[in-house]
């Protein structure tokens, strides 16, 4: 079933990340900001509470549509069962550096695609396993001078310069970044959207 050219993409997110993401993909879309409040005390698992908030994300985008596909999407950093958010100052991003290093953390990111008219919607998460080097306090600290952990969940940017500091990935890069394409790709078939 090829993909109605009149209906539209909207991304529910305004993150320049899963914006420069998404664009790769060759559909055209828009973005719409969510006005959703997410509640990260929700007692669920991270994987469960990724889809939970990318599902209300694009919920609150869909009420304002009467037609068109919305995608929503949310990421944690997860270290062990715990999720770290942005740190809220150098002393907190030096000590969640310090929590990783030399650990495997995985980057959680939970999407919703909703069809407006149908009401159809599918949400999945996406996992990746990261692993960090062993960290001098030296390289934490020259880390954290670059300013680059300062609005990062985790406090690291796998995209940035935090890259140095990863052993390996095992699993879509893109997911990492934000939005799991591959995943997403497959999902969007099933809403009759075809990028290749």
């Amino acid at each position: 079933m090829p993909y109605s050219k009149n209906k539209k993409i909207i991304l529910a997110s305004t993150s320049p990340r899963r914006k420069e993401l998404i664009g790769k993909l060759g559909l055209s879309f828009e973005v719409e900001a969510s006005d959703y409040e997410e509640d990260m005390s929700l007692k669920m698992s991270p994987s469960k509470l990724a889809m939970f908030l990318s599902k209300g994300k694009a919920m609150s985008v869909a009420k304002n549509h009467k037609t068109g596909i919305v995608i929503g999407a949310d990421t944690f950093v997860v270290l062990g069962n715990k999720i770290l958010g942005k740190p809220k100052s150098t002393q907190q991003a030096k000590v969640m550096l310090r929590d990783l290093s030399g650990k495997r953390v995985d980057i959680m990111t939970g999407f919703t695609i909703i069809d407006v008219v149908s009401g159809k919607k599918i949400s999945r998460v996406n996992t990746v396993k990261v692993y960090i080097d062993k960290l001098s306090d030296g390289a934490i600290k020259n880390y954290i001078a670059s300013g680059e952990p300062m609005d990062k969940a985790g406090a690291f940017a796998i995209q940035g310069l935090g890259s140095v500091i990863i052993k390996r990935i095992e699993g879509d890069f893109t997911g990492a970044m934000g939005l799991p394409l591959f995943a997403l790709v497959r999902e969007l078939k099933k809403f009759g959207v075809k990028v290749l």
